[in-house]
C-alpha cells in the first residue's frame, strides 16, 4: 500500500476516518504527514493496549460467536435512524454467505486492546507523529456509540493541531456517516475549502 500511495504524490489530502478508517487511516497520516492538510476523525481511534470499553467487548463476543453474521443488520443496529430494506440489501450485497464474512469477524480480534498486541508499538509510533501535528484536526464524535464514546478526548487533548477546531458531537450511532452524513458533508467541505486550492464563493 506504500508504494502505491507514495506514488498519488498528494499534498493536500483531508482524511475522514471512521471506526477502522482511524485505525489505519490515522497510521497513514502519521507515515505520509506531508501529503495531508487536515484530519477529521469520528467513532474511531487509536489503541495501543491500555484496554477497551464494555461496548467494544460485547462488539468482540458478538463477532465471535454469533453463528450467521447479519451485515445489513449489524449496520441497522449500529444507526439511531432505521435503514430501509434497500439500504440493509445494499450492505448485505458484498457477503451472500458466511464464508464471505471472515474479515468482518476477524477485525475485532485486531484491535489492540491489549500491551501485548503487535500492532502497539505501531500505533506508539503514530501518536508520537500525531503529537507533534499542527494542521488542523478536528473530532466529529456521535453521542449514542457505546463503543468509542469519550474517544474524541485523547485527540482533542494531544493533539497540536486539534486547538481552537470546530468539533463537535454529532447526533447518531456508531456508523455516524448514516445518521449525520450532512453534517460530516459540510465540515469536509468547511475543512477542504480552507486547505485546498478550491475558491471558497
Amino acid at each position: 500500500m506504500s508504494q502505491w500511495f507514495e506514488g498519488l504524490n498528494l499534498s493536500k489530502a483531508i482524511m475522514f476516518c471512521q471506526d477502522w478508517g482511524g485505525l489505519i487511516g490515522l497510521r497513514l497520516v502519521a507515515a505520509y504527514p506531508d501529503q495531508f492538510a487536515g484530519v477529521i476523525a469520528g467513532n474511531t481511534g487509536l489503541p495501543v493496549g491500555a484496554g477497551s470499553s464494555a461496548g467494544f467487548d460485547a462488539w468482540l463476543n458478538l463477532s465471535q460467536t454469533i453463528p450467521q453474521m447479519p451485515i445489513g443488520g449489524l449496520l441497522n443496529m449500529g444507526s439511531t435512524r432505521d435503514l430501509s430494506p434497500e439500504e440493509v440489501a445494499a450492505y448485505d450485497a458484498p457477503f451472500p454467505d458466511e464464508s464471505f464474512k471472515e474479515g468482518a469477524r476477524q477485525f475485532p480480534t485486531l484491535v489492540p486492546i491489549t500491551p501485548q498486541h503487535g500492532s502497539v508499538p505501531e500505533n506508539l509510533a503514530a501518536w508520537k507523529v500525531l503529537e507533534a501535528w499542527t494542521k488542523p484536526f478536528i473530532t466529529a464524535f456521535s453521542d449514542n456509540d457505546p463503543v468509542t464514546k469519550g474517544g474524541e478526548a485523547a485527540f482533542k487533548t494531544r493533539i497540536p493541531g486539534a486547538a481552537g477546531q470546530p468539533h463537535v458531537i454529532l447526533p447518531g450511532g456508531h456508523f455516524l456517516q448514516e445518521d449525520s452524513p450532512n453534517e460530516i458533508a459540510a465540515l469536509l467541505d468547511d475543512l477542504i475549502g480552507k486547505t485546498g486550492d478550491r475558491p471558497r464563493p
